[in-house]
């Protein structure tokens, strides 16, 4: 077995640990990377990277039905499904020379293709390997969470690490999971001409928002996509083509099923009792993301909380600061944004109004602003949605989103929690007419409607000045 010694030995080589991987090298860090799978991990091959680009292909089909208030005559678009998935995998390939070993071997990072185990503290094992490391970052991230359903192991089911190679378009699609993969892959099928019934035990998209939720499902079922609520999957049977869903709110028939009921941290493979690192069903990790062997870090997926391919990034960038410089650093959650990538799109960051009023009780101000008032959504047809700002002596603490580049709006203002600036920063900005972006400042004006034009005050002062000014 050939021993290698290295500064840090990172373990997967997802969002996180390549964004590590490539800032510690580039610093003057020996490290060496694992990878047991495919470069790039979840986000590229499974995930982000290729349930957007079948969402843009559903995108371009419902624009062709979808053109009369603009003049255009609809057209029922000829879907080819296969050409579609084509589609997705040459935007994977077109991204993937990014994420590449070539590219990080060109880097000066070590890219061994094996997956790690742990022999003791410092130590893993891998394939032919034998490394041994003063730092490792654990950076493994998630798969998808198959439940153990009574007759799931004799009947055809996909997950998004399966559905991307699927070339033969589903005649009745099947969704388990109410959440933003499921909701996704729901409306992009409905989209390219699939039936879809989504099955979610409790409420659907029920991690976000009420309101905006409704704005996002109203949508939806509008489209022609089934979502049932409160269907706990009690079993499933059938074959290929012909795959039944008993539920608690009755049976559900389908020719393809698609298991989107949530994540579970990759830890299986890594041994960690031998290296002294406590886990539940993730890494259990401190605010620095260190865990319980001083030596190892965890960060992504694979240590618990939010589980987004930017905040594994992020991670990355955190743990930088101390395993390279030996310096203090925290991870924060507070300034985290997040999106499901529906249309219209629903965008989160920080507190919900719920949140924001069991922390904050009576001083919390919540500003609103609908889409149907902003003079770029009206030209494009895009009024359905609204923004919310939550507000505390004039910081704001959250803001969700709920229609057209939801994703892209809120983007400001996780700039504005990350900073923690005041609405005041937001109210002064000049944004460019017409845009959507105007929403972010309107609603920022909110705030000022009743302390300047409900004021009583604010208006004796000006009839003073009007009166005596000379």
């Amino acid at each position: 077995m050939e021993e290698i010694k290295t500064d840090v030995l990172v373990i997967g080589a997802g969002s996180g640990g390549l964004s590590f991987a490539a800032g510690a090298t580039q610093m003057g860090a020996d490290v060496t990377l694992l990878e047991g799978h495919k470069m790039g991990g979840d986000c590229l091959n499974f995930g982000c990277v290729p349930s957007k680009a079948l969402i843009a292909a559903g995108k371009q089909a419902h624009a062709m039905r979808h053109g009369a208030q603009f003049g255009v005559t609809p057209v029922k678009p000829k879907v080819d499904y296969a050409d579609a998935k084509r589609h997705v995998h040459d935007v994977i390939a077109t991204i993937a020379p990014v994420d590449s070993q070539e590219r990080f071997e060109g880097l000066g990072v070590r890219v061994i293709r094996e997956y790690g185990r742990f022999v003791d503290a410092d130590t893993v094992e891998a394939g032919p390997y034998r490394i041994k490391a003063r730092r490792v970052v654990i950076a493994t991230g998630s798969s998808p969470l198959v439940p153990p359903i009574d007759g799931l192991e004799d009947v055809p089911f996909e997950t998004n690490e399966t559905i991307f190679d699927l070339m033969e378009k589903p005649a009745h699609l099947i969704v388990v999971g109410g959440g933003p993969i499921g909701m996704e892959m729901a409306q992009a099928h409905v989209r390219l001409g699939s039936k879809v019934t989504v099955l979610e035990g409790q409420k659907a998209m029920g991690k976000d928002d009420p309101e905006m939720a409704e704005v996002v499902l109203k949508r939806l079922r509008e489209e022609g996509i089934e979502i049932v609520e409160g269907a706990q999957v009690e079993r499933v049977s059938g074959k290929a083509g012909a795959i039944k869903v008993h539920t608690s709110s009755g049976d559900f028939a389908g020719t393809h099923l698609l298991m989107a009921v949530g994540r579970k941290a990759n830890i299986e493979r890594l041994d960690l009792a031998k290296a002294g690192i406590a886990h539940d069903r993730a890494i259990q990790v401190g605010a620095d993301l260190r865990t319980t062997n001083r030596r190892v870090y965890a960060i992504g997926d694979v240590a618990g909380g939010f589980q987004f391919t930017h905040v594994a990034g992020y991670h990355g960038a955190t743990v930088i600061r101390p395993i390279l410089f030996g310096l203090p650093a925290k991870a924060r959650t507070d300034h985290i944004p997040w999106a499901t990538y529906t249309d219209p799109e629903l965008a989160q960051v920080g507190l919900t109004e719920a949140q924001a009023r069991e922390a904050h009780g009576d001083k919390l101000e919540v500003l609103r602003f609908p889409y149907h008032e902003n003079d770029r959504a009206i030209a494009e047809g895009k009024t359905e949605g609204l923004i919310k700002v939550m507000v505390v002596r004039g910081r704001p603490v959250g803001a969700s989103i709920a229609g057209a580049q939801a994703g892209e709006l809120i983007g400001l203002w996780a700039l504005v929690l990350a900073n923690k600036l005041k609405i005041g920063a937001v109210a002064a900005m000049v944004a460019p007419y017409p845009t959507l972006g105007e929403i972010s400042k309107r609603v920022a004006g909110q705030y000022y409607v009743p302390r300047l034009f409900e004021s009583d005050m604010v208006k004796r002062v000006v009839g003073f000045v009007q009166k005596y000014l000379p």
